[in-house]
């Protein structure tokens, strides 16, 4: 399997999650007051050590934003995002397993936030878990082919890709919302990274039928494309994580970003781990100057 190939973009990915690990603890930056939102791409879960605030969030004190608030050195920093939202969440409660509920994420955003960080999409509609809970069941019957892909397919017409034209919608609301609540922010979308490798296969950690890999690379570039539109629609800045996360998809072995089907791995499965987070992190803070990763 040739998951190596544009090593030097993915060196590239490594430095810069290293040059923030670098930064000095007590650096200051133009940000003083942080809010993240979004997903459990965001949040983090089962990334040690896990937040009980709320515990159904699955949010991890490890993830990607609460590395960039140590970084960045700001005065002040909230992480609202939780496990299972999508773009609703933003302003509506979201109901959280064994009962109770999160608040509208972004009831927190204020007149005075400077800096946000926005990660959603993959959620909506259940874009992502109708992939992963039907494809590995789906490779059972045809190994070698693409039967998840003709699953999703009816009279010619890619369902899934379908929906991703209506998760743009949703996000231009989404971040015009954010924009309206935080007009002085700097408000960043954060894009999905890559979860299936470019080339290759791994059934035993990503257990998609062969021809499944390149489809589901398909439907997140279309997913991660939506939100770039809906970004540049409103105001917003589009931070992509799929292409200098290329290299270290959860085929990737000790690189990965992304855990596969694992299930005692130090993250939920199909979710990323620590130093995914840290890498996302690192295309962050690239991204913030001006050196963006492709």
């Amino acid at each position: 399997m040739n998951w190596r190939r544009s090593t030097g973009l993915a060196v590239a990915a490594v430095a810069a999650a290293t040059a923030l690990t670098a930064t000095p603890a007590g650096a200051t930056h133009a940000f003083q007051h942080y809010v993240a939102l979004g997903d459990s791409y965001t949040a983090g879960p089962l990334i040690p050590w896990q937040r009980g605030d709320p515990p159904g969030c699955r949010r991890s004190s490890a993830n990607y934003p609460a590395v960039l608030a140590k970084q960045l050195g700001v005065r002040s920093y909230v992480d609202k995002s939780c496990s299972g939202a999508d773009s609703t969440h933003l302003t509506q409660p979201q109901r959280l397993p064994f009962g109770g509920s999160h608040p509208p994420q972004a009831d927190v955003l204020r007149a005075e936030t400077d800096f946000v960080t926005v990660g959603l999409g993959g959620n909506d509609y259940n874009l992502f878990s109708r992939i992963m809970e039907t494809c590995p069941q789906l490779r059972e019957v045809n190994p070698v082919g693409s039967p998840c892909q003709e699953h999703f397919t009816v009279d010619g017409i890619d369902t899934l890709k379908a929906t991703v034209g209506q998760i743009e919608g949703n996000l231009r609301l989404a971040f015009q919302t954010v924009r309206s609540k935080a007009p002085r922010a700097t408000v960043l979308a954060i894009g999905y990274p890559r979860i299936a490798p470019e080339t290759g296969y791994c059934p035993s950690v990503l257990p998609f039928a062969d021809g499944d890999y390149a489809w589901v690379n398909d439907v997140e570039e279309a997913l991660n494309a939506a939100i770039a539109t809906a970004a540049g629609a409103t105001g917003v800045s589009y931070v992509d994580t799929y292409g200098p996360s290329l290299g270290h998809d959860a085929c990737a072995g000790d690189a990965a970003w992304v855990n596969g089907n694992r299930r005692f791995a130090k993250a939920a499965p199909y979710h990323p781990f620590a130093a995914g987070m840290q890498g996302i992190a690192g295309v962050v803070q690239a991204h913030l100057r001006g050196k963006v990763i492709t």
